[in-house]
C-alpha cells in the first residue's frame, strides 16, 4: 500500500525564495506571544488557577453536600470521581492552552469544524459572570454592614422586621425556663437578607421585577470596577492581585476554623458534618453528586484553566500543576467543612435545636446563617467582616478567571485589531455585562439569579466538555495528542490517563447528562415555583450554548470545497497553523506549517539562538524519530 500523504503536505508551501528575508523576523512575528503577554512570575500561573477553583462554592456548597450525603462517607465518591473526570478533564484542558497558546476560541484550530465548542464556552461563561458579581456585591453589601459596633441583623425591631421575628436573645433567656416554640418563627438574619437587603417583599415574582434597589446596585458597580482594574492588564495585573486574593482566604478559613472548634457544641455540628453513613453509597445520587461537585467546583469547561494555561511558557510544568491545584481545593473544601459546620453546631446549641434545622446550602448560608451565627459571637462584627472579606477574596479571583476568557477569546480570534486595544475592549464587556445584569439589582432580582444559577452552566456546560473530550481524543487522535504532550512536558501521559481521556470521564460525564435530564426538577426559591415561561426561557439559555456546536459546523463546512463528505473531513483536519505558537518549539508534524516559516527544521533555530541540546531538543528529536519510525511502519 503506498504511505498516506501527512495532512500538511497537502497544503501549498511557499518556496523560501519567495519569502522576503526580512520577514523572518519582521512584523510576521509581531502578533506572536510578545504582544499577547505572558505570567510575568513563577507563581502566577498557578495561584491565578488555585483563586479560580477555589471559590465560593467550596464554602457553600460543599459542606451541605457531604452533610445530606452521607457525611464523611461522601469523600469516597468524592475523590473516586476527581481521578475519574476531575483529574484528567484539568489536565486536557491545559494541556490544549499551553501547547497552542490560544484562547478557548482560537484553540479550535485543532479541528475547526468544532468551533461552535469555544462558541458556546463563551456563552456559559458569559451567563456565569453576569450573576456572579451580583453575588460578588451581596457580599460587598454585607462587608460595608458589618463596619458597625452592633450588627444590622442582630435583633428584631427594624422597620423591616414582622411579627413573626423571635431574637435569639430571647430564646437564650427562655432556655432557662420554658422551651420556645420556634417553628413558626423567623430570625432577624433571615428578614435582614430578605426583606432589607433584596426588599423581596416589593416583588410578586419573576415577571414582576420591581424597582432597582440602588444600594445594591451601586454596589454591584463597585464590584465591576474591582474586576475591571485587576483585569486591565490582562494576565500581567491579575497575576499580581492572585497572591493577595488566593492566598489571604486561606489565613482567614484557618483564623475561623480555630474560633469555631473552640466554641461551646463545635464537636456537636462536625460529627453531624463527618459522621459516615456507608449505606448512601448504594445511591446513585450520591455519585452523582460527587460527580457534580467535582466538575463545578474544578471549573473544567468553563475555558478558564484553558485561557490561563495559554499564557504559560511552552514547558511549563502542568502536569505537577494540575495535583497541586486538584488536591489543595478538595482540601479546601473539607477544611471548609469544619470551619462552617463546628459555628452550626454552637449556633444548634445555643437555640436548642438540632443541626440539620439550622444547616442550609448556598446563600442561604451565607447569608442568613453564618451571619446569624456571628451575631452570638462576642466581637460580632469584626467576625462578620472577616467571613464577608474572605468570600470577596474567594469570589473576585473567580471572577478574573471569567473575564479573561471572554476577553482573551475574542481578542485571539481579532488580534490585530483588538490586542493593542485591549483594555477599551474590556472595559466594553464589563460594562456590557454590568448593564445585562442591572435585572439582578431589583428588588425580584432573586428569582433571575436563581433562574441563572440553575440553567447557565447546566447540561450546556456537561455537553462542551463531553465534545471537547471526544474531539481531541476520537477526530484529533489520542496518539497525536500524546505527541504533543510528549513535546511539551518530556514524558507521554501514563495509561490512567488514557484511559480516562478514552472511556471512563466521557462515559461518567454521559451518565450525569442523564442524570440531570432525568431527574429534572423545575427551579424554586423558597416556597416560590417558576411560571412555566421562565421555566423554557432557563431551558433555552441551556439549550443555545449546545447548539452553537451544530451551527459552527455549518459555518466551517460552507468554507471548505469539495463534496459535503470531502468539506467534512477538510474542516475536521487540524488547520495549517495549528501548533506551538512559538518557531523554535514547532518540531516533527509542525515544522515549517507557519506562515513565512524559514527554518527546515526549528530544532536547529533553537541551537543557533542559545547554543547546545537542552533536554527539551532531546525529547524533540526522539519525538521526529518516532514518527519516522511510525511511518515507515504504516508504509510496509
Amino acid at each position: 500500500l503506498p504511505s498516506p500523504i501527512p495532512w500538511f503536505l497537502t497544503q501549498p508551501v511557499t518556496p523560501d525564495l519567495l519569502v522576503s528575508p526580512s520577514s523572518q523576523d519582521g512584523d510576521l512575528g509581531s502578533e506572536g506571544p510578545e504582544d499577547r503577554g505572558n505570567w510575568t512570575g513563577r507563581l502566577d500561573f498557578l495561584l491565578s488557577c488555585i483563586g479560580y477553583c477555589v471559590g465560593l462554592g467550596n464554602v457553600w456548597r460543599f459542606p451541605y453536600r457531604a452533610y445530606t450525603n452521607g457525611g464523611g462517607a461522601f469523600l469516597v465518591p468524592y475523590f473516586i470521581m476527581l481521578a475519574i473526570c476531575g483529574i484528567p478533564i484539568f489536565f486536557m484542558e491545559l494541556s490544549l492552552g499551553q501547547f497552542s497558546s490560544l484562547g478557548p476560541l482560537a484553540v479550535w484550530k485543532i479541528s475547526p469544524l468544532f468551533k461552535g465548542v469555544g462558541m458556546g464556552t463563551i456563552l456559559i461563561v458569559s451567563l456565569v459572570a453576569i450573576y456572579y458579581n451580583m453575588i460578588i456585591a451581596y457580599v460587598l453589601f454585607y462587608l460595608f454592614a458589618s463596619l458597625t459596633s452592633d450588627l444590622p441583623w442582630q435583633h428584631c425591631g427594624n422597620w423591616w422586621n414582622t411579627d413573626l421575628c423571635l431574637d435569639h436573645h430571647v430564646i437564650r433567656a427562655g432556655n432557662n425556663t420554658l422551651p420556645v416554640n420556634i417553628s413558626n418563627t423567623v430570625s432577624p438574619s433571615e428578614e435582614y437578607w430578605s426583606r432589607y437587603v433584596l426588599h423581596i417583599q416589593g416583588s410578586s415574582g419573576i415577571g414582576d421585577p420591581g424597582r432597582i434597589r440602588w444600594n445594591l446596585c451601586l454596589c454591584l458597580l463597585l464590584s465591576w470596577t474591582i474586576v475591571y482594574l485587576c483585569i486591565l492588564k490582562g494576565v500581567k495585573s491579575s497575576g499580581k492581585v492572585v497572591y493577595f486574593t488566593a492566598t489571604f482566604p486561606y489565613l482567614i478559613l484557618v483564623m475561623l476554623l480555630i474560633r469555631g472548634v473552640t466554641l461551646e457544641g463545635a464537636w456537636k455540628g462536625i460529627q453531624f458534618y463527618l459522621t459516615p453513613q456507608f449505606d448512601h453509597l448504594l445511591s446513585s445520587k450520591v455519585w452523582i453528586e460527587a460527580a457534580l461537585q467535582i466538575f463545578y467546583s474544578l471549573g473544567v469547561g468553563f475555558g478558564g484553566l484553558l485561557t490561563f494555561a495559554s499564557y504559560n511558557t511552552f514547558h511549563q510544568n502542568i502536569y505537577r500543576d494540575t495535583f497541586i491545584v486538584t488536591l489543595g481545593n478538595a482540601i479546601t473544601s473539607i477544611l471548609a467543612g469544619f470551619a462552617i459546620f463546628s459555628v452550626l453546631g454552637y449556633m444548634s446549641q445555643e437555640l436548642g435545636v438540632p443541626v440539620n434545622q439550622v444547616a442550609k446550602a448556598g446563600p442561604g448560608l451565607a447569608f442568613v446563617v453564618y451571619p446569624q451565627a456571628m451575631t452570638m459571637l462576642p466581637l460580632s462584627p469584626f467576625w462578620s467582616f472577616l467571613f464577608f472579606f474572605m468570600l470577596l477574596t474567594l469570589g473576585l479571583d473567580s471572577q478574573f478567571a471569567f473575564m479573561e476568557t471572554i476577553v482573551t477569546a475574542v481578542t485571539d480570534e481579532f488580534p490585530y485589531y483588538l490586542r493593542p486595544k485591549k483594555a477599551s475592549f474590556s472595559a466594553v464587556i464589563c460594562i456590557a455585562l454590568f448593564l445585562m445584569g442591572l435585572i439582578l439589582t431589583t428588588e425580584g432580582g432573586m428569582y433571575w439569579l436563581v433562574l441563572l444559577d440553575d440553567y447557565s452552566a447546566g447540561f450546556g456546560l456537561m455537553v462542551v466538555v463531553i465534545t471537547t473530550c471526544l474531539v481531541v481524543t476520537r477526530v484529533y487522535g489520542m496518539k497525536r495528542f500524546c505527541r504533543d504532550i510528549h513535546m511539551m512536558l518530556g514524558f507521554k501521559p501514563g495509561p490512567y490517563f488514557r484511559a480516562c481521556w478514552m472511556v471512563l470521564s466521557p462515559a461518567t460525564m454521559m451518565a450525569l447528562l442523564v442524570y440531570n435530564i432525568v431527574k429534572y426538577q423545575p427551579s424554586e426559591y423558597g416556597n416560590y415555583r417558576f411560571p412555566t415561561w421562565a421555566e423554557v426561557l432557563g431551558i433555552l439559555m441551556g439549550v443555545l450554548s449546545c447548539l452553537m456546536i451544530p451551527m459552527g459546523m455549518v459555518v466551517a463546512v460552507l468554507q471548505e470545497e469539495g463534496t459535503l463528505w470531502e468539506r467534512v473531513q477538510q474542516a475536521s483536519r487540524p488547520a495549517m497553523d495549528w501548533g506551538p505558537s512559538l518557531e523554535e518549539n514547532r518540531t516533527g508534524l509542525y515544522v515549517a506549517s507557519l506562515a513565512g516559516s524559514q527554518s527546515p527544521k526549528p530544532l536547529m533555530v533553537h541551537m543557533r539562538k542559545y547554543g547546545g541540546i537542552t533536554s527539551y531538543e532531546n525529547t524533540a528529536i526522539e519525538v521526529d524519530r518516532e514518527m519516522e519510525e511510525e511511518d515507515e511502519e504504516e508504509s510496509m
